[in-house]
């Protein structure tokens, strides 16, 4: 099978809130034999998946980790709203990608901020703002520094110091935004009421944002591809 399938199908139960055994019941295995499925111990034949993906409303490329959609759908280039020119493949192609990956981008940042709103924690929104900034002021300053005869005066730092400078405040962004969401104070900063936490999972991220989820489950699924890859 693959390493997917047994996280995938341990999540769908817990996220229904059954038990193990009920689980096996109602698919007609036994507990221990499910038990080896979700911890990856055992393969299942194609019925199993067949039944499973039927049992959790899911389709069996989902389950099989092929696509971050339940219903087995996948974001594509083609899906945008994008004027491909036949006439000139590579430009087409090039700005094709640019605009799929900031369909992603920006609809997942949108979650985010849904989210933040949700929590209502102005400390939290600043320091996950700042981190996301920081992103944004890299990445732009390595694009426009790539060409020597760009002027180097809109940028205050050096060049020399920017760099770590910027990836010291991003850790501290993100450090102060962990504490601060798992409701510890951060120095005169308020942390999150835990009961502001918005409870979530797949099925009600999609649920409650239906239009950008699509988005955010590719994403996801796109950037843990490229970490796997690290481990090879």
């Amino acid at each position: 099978m693959n390493s997917d399938f047994p996280r995938i199908i341990s999540l769908l139960r817990k996220e229904r809130g059954i038990s193990q055994k009920q689980a096996a019941l109602e698919l007609n295995v036994s507990q221990a034999l499910l038990s080896h499925y979700e911890k990856g111990i055992r393969e299942c034949g194609l019925d199993f998946i067949v039944r499973i993906a039927d049992y959790y409303d899911v389709s069996a490329d989902y389950l099989l980790g092929r696509t971050a959609d339940r219903n087995g759908a996948t974001l594509k280039i083609e899906d945008l709203d994008v004027d491909v020119d036949e006439s000139d493949a590579t430009d087409s192609k090039t700005y094709a990608m640019t605009a799929l990956n900031k369909h992603l981008i920006i609809n997942s940042v949108n979650i985010i901020y849904e989210l933040l709103e949700q929590i209502d924690c102005q400390e939290i929104t600043s320091e996950v703002s700042s981190y996301m900034m920081v992103s944004v002021y890299k990445m732009i300053r390595m694009i426009y520094s790539a060409n020597p005869r760009n002027p180097q005066a809109m940028f205050s730092i050096l060049p020399e110091l920017y760099m770590g400078l910027s990836q010291a405040l991003q850790n501290i962004s993100e450090a102060n935004s962990q504490c601060l969401s798992a409701g510890k104070n951060v120095g005169s900063k308020e942390g999150a009421k835990p009961s502001a936490i918005p409870l979530l999972s797949p099925e009600i991220i999609s649920r409650k944002f239906p239009e950008l989820a699509p988005s955010l489950n590719s994403l996801i699924q796109r950037t843990e591809e490229k970490m796997k890859t690290l481990n090879k």
